[in-house]
């Protein structure tokens, strides 16, 4: 049996090509709002970073993101982005086990 194909994508702050499942989708939906999601179910036009907050921060400084849907993102919705990311860190058990080692 043939095995199956792992969808890989880069992310827009480090480069790197990684399996879809482990990186967190940017998404801007049909009204231009742009948020995370975490589900990778989200409508819309999308861009994928690595789940941490440096990937984040390089991916802004290089507007990486906003040259992916064309488009200025203020601020706000990066520091949101941010604060939200670093929330999902600390609940998820991935970050739990890695802190305790």
């Amino acid at each position: 049996m043939q095995a199956r194909r792992i969808p890989l994508r880069m992310c827009a702050g480090c480069g790197e090509m990684k399996p879809k499942k482990e990186l967190v989708r940017v998404v801007r939906d049909k009204d231009g709002q742009i948020s995370l999601d975490l589900t990778g179910k989200k409508a819309g036009r999308g861009a994928y970073v690595c789940p941490s907050p440096e990937c984040l921060k390089k991916a802004r400084k290089a507007r990486r993101i906003e040259r992916s849907f064309q488009c200025k993102i203020p601020d706000e919705i990066y520091d949101a982005m941010e604060a939200e990311m670093e929330r999902h860190a600390a609940s998820s058990p991935i970050g739990k086990d890695d802190a305790g080692k």
